[in-house]
């Protein structure tokens, strides 16, 4: 049976990659985010990548060079490597690994953990990061969820561990914008792998959410959760058709 989402998911706005802001030396996926997520009493999303030596690391790029001084793919790194590796903007920021921010978090808020797709094209090439994820949240005693765009990622993840419920990330899929075929993404945006990858929820791109499919999945009672919102104004547009919000860049409201 596929576990629910737990409501905390749904009653608390999740802060997009931790409460980040560079004026306040708070890195995106940086225990300073996090923490000022924690004191805000926000949910959390988070990414995690792998690591060289097969742990997962809170980072959401696959190169370094956005994020950091430094270049390469994070997966060539390994764990005592990326702990020396400074985070622009962040005052003594280094790059955490999943179980180190569980450790921080410690129950407080729900933490939302987006696995991104180590195949490249959505495909089956998957397991090594799912495997590490599953592994660091063996034993957390707090609200946890994953996700990710990769329905092969999800269905491992439920597999892994069918306690931990388990989302799909969708969006509208312009092949554009993606790395994939037009035929692909015709397929990937109508979500046709939900019923059968054990996921318990999804969390659409704000713009595309009035799509028919996603308002069929809702209707079904799927919670559906939303990314990212950056203004009141797109947040209250975007509760029309989502039960939660991803946000960054202002200060959502924490119901009741």
């Amino acid at each position: 049976m596929t576990p629910p989402l737990p409501s905390g998911f749904l009653d608390i706005p999740l802060a997009h990659r931790g409460l980040h802001d560079i004026a306040l030396n708070r890195p995106e996926n940086s225990r300073a985010g996090i923490g000022a997520a924690i004191a805000r009493g926000y949910g959390i999303e988070i990414d995690v990548q792998l690591s060289a030596d097969g742990q997962a690391l809170v980072f959401h790029d696959y190169d370094l060079a956005r994020l950091t001084g430094e270049t390469g793919p994070v997966r060539g790194r390994t764990v005592a490597q990326a702990q020396q590796i400074q985070l622009q903007h962040g005052e003594g920021e280094t790059i955490p690994t999943l179980s180190q921010v569980l450790e921080l978090v410690n129950g407080r808020v729900p933490v939302l953990i987006e696995i991104k797709d180590q195949d490249g094209a959505m495909g089956p090439d998957i397991g090594p990061l799912e495997t590490a994820t599953v592994r660091a949240i063996e034993g957390y005693g707090g609200p946890v969820a994953m996700m990710s765009f990769n329905p092969h990622s999800t269905a491992a993840l439920a597999r892994l561990a069918p306690h931990v419920p388990c989302g799909l990330v969708t969006c509208g899929y312009d092949p554009q914008d993606w790395p994939l075929s037009a035929q692909d993404c015709q397929r990937l945006r109508e979500i046709p792998d939900f019923d059968t990858i054990s996921a318990s929820f999804i969390s659409h791109d704000k713009n595309d959410l009035d799509r028919a499919r996603v308002r069929e999945l809702r209707d079904g009672g799927v919670p559906v959760l939303c990314w990212t919102i950056r203004s009141r104004k797109e947040e209250a547009v975007a509760r029309i058709h989502a039960d939660n919000v991803t946000f960054e860049g202002y200060p959502a409201d924490i119901p009741g």
